[in-house]
């Protein structure tokens, strides 16, 4: 059963909301990068991205451990695969709206004369 009051789904796709955090998490698909190394793409100071990396870690997207100075993240994709969860439960009802204007389409198509297909 898909859980639709959680609040780990509530703050996956906060964290999701945003444009930055969602690049961030692409870049992370790579493998572990620092913060600095987050931040790099951005116009924004290391104190930005850690303010965007500590919402990603509040929803269990990412973690965190220090060597030395240097804080480095990586991906934690088994809140990813809730979400995924959760939007594969409606994707029956995709599926059924989209199988139901085909068959409308089809329909359609059978009723006009030979000299509009085309």
């Amino acid at each position: 059963m898909v859980e639709y009051q959680s609040p780990h789904l509530d703050a996956v796709f906060h964290a999701l909301s945003d444009p930055t955090r969602r690049a961030m998490l692409h870049r992370l698909s790579a493998g572990k990068h620092s913060v600095s190394q987050l931040a790099e793409p951005f116009d924004m100071s290391l104190a930005g991205a850690s303010k965007h990396v500590k919402v990603l870690e509040a929803a269990g997207l990412v973690s965190r451990h220090v060597e030395g100075r240097t804080h480095y993240c990586r991906l934690e994709a088994a809140r990813l695969a809730e979400a995924q969860a959760w939007f594969r439960y409606y994707e029956r009802f995709w599926s059924d709206r989209l199988d139901a204007l085909q068959n409308i389409l089809e329909a359609e198509d059978r009723q006009k004369p030979p000299a509009e297909k085309g």
